[in-house]
């Protein structure tokens, strides 16, 4: 499906989530001419594209023809208090925001914005950048159904997208699929590391770590069934994969460091919030 917008899309940031996204959109068919990205310094693989498609990035934007039909945030968390205010006097209340700033609350965005503008917090991952993220999104009061459409449609150029009423759950999301790739990434260095104090060459050991985390990974993502399911599939009663699982099952295995490790990164995600 193309995607559409009746209006302009302005984009905040073009590093690697906002680069994910704006290949997205174009891929879907987004018209550049509808595009204004605002970014001082444009890393080469955001310049390539940008040259690619003609489109123009600004260092700012002090006015446009008329105000844009919505406002992506795809800044650093730390700069979004600088970036806003200035992009805010742009918008008016047929504008919608849409924020990927991780730990950036709808409350902290609102205070830049006019009153009664609708804003969409959201916590993309990093598989966007192959369109195969998960993005949790929360609306606050003034975001319109149309408004909440584009915005589920412009994530969703990126992967799946859930929604959510609850913008407290963005922590414990950021802590699970937001950090999520990182814990998966760090599955296959030890696992490696495994192999190789099991004998094998390091080259040989990474290989096997690496694709078969991919595989499973993908067959998950093919697959109908659940993951406990798929698990016992390739359990034999007594067999190699169940005698490794007894470790991993084990009372202070893998399910309680998994655990303490996601209420870590959601302690710490409330800490960071603002």
């Amino acid at each position: 499906m193309t995607l559409h917008i009746n209006g302009a899309l302005v984009l905040a940031g073009v590093g690697n989530m906002g680069l994910a996204l704006l290949s997205g959109w174009l891929e879907r068919g987004l018209d550049p001419a509808r595009v204004i990205v605002q970014d001082p310094a444009p890393p080469p693989r955001a310049k390539a594209l940008l040259a690619r498609h003609a489109i123009v990035a600004h260092a700012s934007l002090a006015s446009l023809p008329e105000p844009p039909a919505v406002l992506v945030l795809a800044v650093k968390p730390q700069i979004v208090d600088e970036v806003v205010p200035p992009l805010a006097r742009l918008a008016d209340s047929n504008s919608v925001v849409l924020s990927i700033a991780a730990g950036r609350t709808i409350a902290g965005i609102e205070r830049h914005l006019a009153a009664g503008i609708g804003v969409v917090r959201s916590m993309p991952n990093t598989p966007a950048s192959i369109g195969r993220g998960i993005t949790v999104a929360v609306a606050n009061a003034h975001v319109r159904p149309a408004q909440r459409a584009l915005c589920d449609a412009l994530l969703r150029a990126v992967g799946e997208v859930a929604w959510t009423e609850q913008e407290g759950f963005l922590d414990a999301v950021t802590a699970v699929s937001g950090s999520g790739p990182a814990y998966v990434f760090f599955l296959v260095e030890c696992l490696a590391d495994a192999g190789v104090r099991a004998g094998l060459e390091p080259k040989l050991a990474s290989e096997l770590a690496r694709a078969t985390v991919a595989g499973a990974g993908e067959l998950l993502y093919r697959s109908q069934l659940g993951a406990d399911v798929l698990r016992q599939s390739v359990t034999s009663p007594n067999g190699t994969t169940h005698a490794a699982l007894r470790v991993l099952m084990a009372e202070n295995g893998l399910a309680k460091l998994m655990r303490e490790a996601v209420e870590a990164a959601t302690k710490r995600s409330r800490e960071l919030a603002s």
